[in-house]
């Protein structure tokens, strides 16, 4: 997890709402240097705060870490099967060759080096 990029998030839509950092900690009943922790990067937070902040933001959880999460390969390959997980043959095999198109896609874009 990125504390960084979440706080910077984080404060992003505070600063949208335009919203101090002393009003926000009070309207979400978190204290202000709290508040200025985590928007640095310097603290991470509870399930609850992160939902708290959301709340108020009126955005989502998943839309706060989005940019957060590192993500390996090894957690790539996890998600691929997981999708992948109780689908027929016919449905891997469409889903394999929708990525494919997709890569092919992508290499027509590149420039030629």
């Amino acid at each position: 997890m990125d504390y960084t990029i979440l706080g910077q998030k984080i404060r992003k839509e505070r600063l949208r709402l335009h919203l101090t950092q002393e009003k926000l900690a009070e309207e979400v009943c978190l204290s202000p240097a709290y508040i200025g922790q985590i928007e640095r990067g310097e603290r991470g937070l509870t399930i609850e705060n992160l939902v708290l902040l959301a709340n108020r933001f009126t955005v989502t959880v998943d839309y706060l870490l989005s940019d957060s999460l590192v993500v390996s390969d090894e957690s790539n390959l996890s998600l691929w099967l997981q999708l992948m997980d109780g689908r027929s043959a016919k449905e891997r095999n469409l889903a394999v060759n929708l990525v494919n198109a997709l890569f092919l896609s992508l290499d027509k874009e590149k420039p030629i080096e």
